[in-house]
């Protein structure tokens, strides 16, 4: 469980690095089931944006009671996981992730998730770790991102340089094993890999069940952004009930 000290950073930076971590066995299965995935669909070598999808496997690191714990801890007893991804920046050869707020893509309304950041390999700041600006997410507000055409990027939405200073930015660095969890708010983004040592990340998005998954709006920001549409998400509920009575948890495929 994190600490009170923890809970406090959360709020306060944006972010935080919680004590507990995966084992080396748990760990071994996730890379594998990663390249078996990878050499399934070649076309998820730098990021599966929704791994549920398309291995449940997946799912059960989702339920882990340690990391249950430590978002409920966070975001109150009630949730849902709405999405896990997976990015992974090969040696030599892994692409950047612009600055960006993940609120920015996504169709929750109050918007509101935790997201926890899985480390499965050393993530350092020689292979591409997650870089934050801590404190970023106190204004609760979506910052201006404008499109971008570059090929050499896993999103296709940057924030206006305008809204940041990367002066301010902080490295997460991680061992394999050891998570993150920070807010949809907080600016974030990570460097390309030119190191010889990959650094693979698998996400977790945690939603309070007080916000509503709006799928309707999902559609709509497909067309007007040009993102992913995340209309048919599945919706697992993890803990409690859902608060807000609107969300859809049919399984979808």
């Amino acid at each position: 469980m994190l600490s009170e000290s923890q809970i406090e950073a959360y709020h306060e930076h944006g972010y935080v690095i919680a004590d507990f971590r995966l084992s080396a066995s748990v760990l071994e299965d996730l890379r594998a089931d990663q390249q078996r995935l990878v050499a399934r669909e070649p076309r998820f070598r730098d990021l599966c944006p929704n791994l549920l999808a398309y291995d449940l496997r997946f799912l059960e690191i989702a339920r882990t009671p340690e990391i249950l714990g430590m978002v409920e801890q966070l975001i109150g007893p009630d949730f849902a996981l709405w999405n896990s991804s997976l990015f992974a920046k090969p040696e030599r050869d892994g692409q950047r992730t612009p600055w960006h707020q993940d609120g920015q893509y996504w169709p929750i309304r109050p918007l509101a998730t935790c997201t926890v950041w899985i480390a499965l390999d050393d993530s350092t700041t020689e292979n591409g770790c997650l870089r934050v600006i801590p404190g970023s997410h106190h204004d609760r507000r979506l910052r201006v991102h404008r499109g971008l055409e570059a090929t050499d990027v896993t999103l296709n939405q940057e924030l206006d340089p305008s809204e940041y200073d990367p002066e301010n930015a902080e490295d997460i660095v991680l061992e394999a094993g050891q998570m993150s969890l920070h807010d949809v708010y907080l600016l974030h983004a990570s460097e390309a890999n030119r190191s010889p040592r990959p650094r693979r990340g698998m996400t977790l998005r945690f939603m309070p069940t007080t916000s509503h998954f709006d799928r309707e709006l999902a559609s709509r920001q497909a067309i007007e952004l040009g993102v992913l549409d995340h209309a048919e998400r599945t919706l697992f509920l993890v803990r409690g009930v859902d608060r807000c009575g609107r969300n859809d948890f049919r399984f979808r495929n």
